[in-house]
């Protein structure tokens, strides 16, 4: 057996709480980000120009739309885990781990059949250039053949987290990423499979992280115990899931909609401001791993915290982890505006795409202090069970206003630039919507009532 390695956020310093518990998912995330990179660099510097744009820029909007719905909706079942986790409620984190598990399952079937049918028609409909169309309906329709790994793993380290267990999913990671990297210099370098290499690479390194953390979760003493017998739906859980993770997963594909829309924008360019889009989403993953990270910490943070009661901790939490973020991104903002033009040189040997790819990082990287209040409100809101509203809020601040400019304003002045301005400005007003919502305090206060109804129900 695997003793339990969960950590209890209710009590102790709270900076160092959270950092203790960011740290662990940030290297993670920078690993998964890792080794979509390797695949980048190594189907650039090998095949060519026009299998980074497939590998990347093409697929890589389409795969956040698809799965990034049923990750989120899974996400409900980290919230539901860490609240009751902070309330000491064993019986119920058994069954809601057993649930969460049967949902990994069905969305990884579902999700395997929908790319292999419709990946072709859904990069035609975004307009994928003909010189890129072959290598990214190649890549997708192997790529999502591993869905089903993809959605144990997510699910499985969702489940670590909510209980405070962040290290063991890193190491699964790493784990994926040195996988993956082998795997790359191996199929796509040295047997010259091209992007089909690329994605097998990526679903084997996938498959190695899924095992991993179901093995931990089946022979682990504490309450997450899995026990694949007990895998099923109860109704009961996939109703408080659903509830919650739903406007998560519709706010995700809100996200990946508006960015297939202005994907779609960027490929009415040439290839060379293509190719160094797809590059720029590579360095632009340091910074939303490391505010995603944030977003992460606060919301396990927050459900653990108003699980056990504990309202005034969650507050300061939230104070705290924007200080982080804040600080966090002024880091990586700086590095990216320093280090931009050696990086991209990782990727390509094209001066052009390099001198895109630069305009693209110098117009976006200052603006990134102005989404960090959207991650971490709506993450210590959502961990209280409020996801709705930070939905509806996304629904009109990204993706509707995305969709108007893009529709409206690019026809007028059909230029890059106002491609990128699409970006800085909803950031800017949704920020402004989360802050107002949040220090109205109506999130709070209406968990607290459903909090003490659910209490009483329970006596």
């Amino acid at each position: 057996m695997i003793h339990t390695q969960t950590k209890n956020m209710t009590e102790g310093v709270i900076w160092k709480q959270l950092l203790l518990f960011f740290f662990p998912i940030v290297l993670g995330t920078f690993f998964q980000q890792l080794y979509n990179t390797v695949d980048a660099m190594i189907v650039g510097k090998a095949v060519g120009k026009e299998a980074l744009a497939a590998v990347g820029g093409a697929t890589g909007n389409l795969i956040s739309l698809l799965v990034g719905f049923f990750v989120g909706v899974s996400s409900g079942a980290t919230v539901i885990i860490s609240q009751y986790h902070g309330a000491g409620k064993d019986r119920d984190v058994s069954r809601a781990t057993h649930t969460a598990c049967a949902l990994a399952l069905l969305f990884g079937g579902t999700l395997t059949v929908f790319g292999l049918v419709f990946s072709p028609y859904l990069l035609g409909w975004m307009q994928t250039p003909q010189a890129v169309m072959p290598h990214a309906t190649a890549y997708l329709r192997i790529y999502f053949l591993g869905m089903v790994p993809q959605m144990i793993y997510n699910m499985g380290a969702g489940i670590l987290r909510a209980v405070g267990d962040s290290r063991r999913p890193l190491f699964f990671l790493v784990a994926a990423c040195l996988t993956n990297i082998v795997l790359d210099l191996l199929l796509v370098m040295g047997l010259g499979m091209g992007v089909a290499g690329a994605a097998l690479a990526t679903i084997l390194s996938q498959l190695v992280s899924a095992v991993l953390v179901a093995v931990t979760l089946m022979r682990t003493v504490a309450s997450y115990r899995l026990r694949p017998s007990r895998v099923r739906l109860h109704a009961d859980m996939v109703g408080k899931i659903v509830k919650i993770g739903l406007p998560a997963g519709l706010q995700s594909v809100m996200y990946s909609v508006s960015n297939v829309l202005i994907q779609t924008a960027v490929n009415g360019f040439d290839t060379d401001v293509l190719a160094g889009w797809t590059a720029y989403g590579k360095l632009d993953g340091l910074f939303w791993m490391t505010v995603n990270a944030f977003g992460v910490a606060i919301t396990t943070f927050s459900g653990q915290n108003f699980g056990a009661g504990r309202f005034d901790r969650l507050k300061k939490g939230v104070r705290v982890t924007l200080l982080q973020a804040f600080l966090g991104t002024l880091v990586v903002s700086g590095f990216l505006w320093l280090a931009g033009e050696g990086l991209y040189h990782l990727f390509t040997g094209d001066d052009a795409v390099v001198e895109q790819g630069m305009h693209i990082l110098h117009t976006l990287v200052p603006f990134y202090m102005t989404y960090l209040c959207v991650e971490v409100l709506s993450g210590a809101v959502r961990g209280t069970g409020d996801s709705v509203i930070p939905t509806l809020m996304t629904l009109f601040g990204v993706c509707l206003l995305r969709v108007a400019w893009i529709l409206v304003v690019l026809p007028m002045h059909h230029r890059l630039d106002v491609v990128l301005y699409a970006y800085p400005i909803t950031w800017s007003l949704t920020s402004v919507m989360f802050i107002i919502y949040y220090r109205h305090g109506s999130w709070l206060r209406r968990g607290m009532r459903k909090l003490t109804l659910e209490e009483v129900r329970h006596d």
